[in-house]
């Protein structure tokens, strides 16, 4: 990038602290290997909830401030209750969040102020591969797209910069471009 930082930037990302958790990742590696998690719960019908609290990092079990929850259904025209978004619209909605969010650091680092980001993110998905009418359709998204819109100050080049790496360090980016290893149990008992 060009853009000089010449002047202290708050798109509110403490990047002090940040810098400083980079360090200590740097001096300590295993520390920063996290394990996250979520416990989903089947409701009725194609009707589910998640709840998120809690995850393995720097070494320790950690809780959040307070337990999150991602529900999912599927609209009626796939015989669901439509109560909340589809799976894969969650999926859309993580790229779009981790994106934006790295957008936001990022710039906060290379000293852009940033004055607004939004992006909307679209995927195609053949719903006859997930619903099981014809073999060898995928089940998944065959393509997505993804539009930013960004008022900073900051020239166009400096932009696509900081939405190149937003994309190389964006965790949701990679697991939807690359390969990601799912390994599925059928159990008796849930870990705790």
């Amino acid at each position: 990038m060009t853009y000089q930082n010449n002047f202290k930037t708050n798109n509110g990302v403490d990047i002090e602290a940040l810098e400083r958790t980079w360090a200590d990742f740097e001096r300590i590696p295993e520390a920063a290997v996290f394990t996250l998690r979520s416990d989903c719960a089947w409701i009725e019908g194609t009707y589910s909830t998640n709840s998120l609290n809690g995850f393995f990092g720097l070494g320790r079990e950690n809780k959040r401030k307070q337990t999150f929850y991602v529900e999912s259904d599927h609209p009626e025209v796939f015989h669901g209750a439509d109560r909340a978004p589809t799976a894969p619209e969650i999926v859309l909605a993580a790229l779009a969040s981790c994106l934006t969010a790295s957008v936001a650091a990022t710039a906060q680092k290379s000293g852009i102020p940033l004055n607004a980001v939004r992006a909307k993110v679209e995927g195609d998905i053949d719903a006859r591969g997930f619903l099981g009418v014809s073999g060898g359709i995928r089940s998944g998204f065959s393509d997505i797209r993804v539009w930013f819109e960004i008022d900073a100050d900051g020239c166009t080049e400096d932009i696509k910069a900081l939405v190149k790496q937003s994309q190389d360090r964006s965790a949701v980016f990679d697991i939807l471009t690359k390969p990601t290893h799912v390994n599925v149990l059928v159990t008796n008992s849930l870990p705790e």
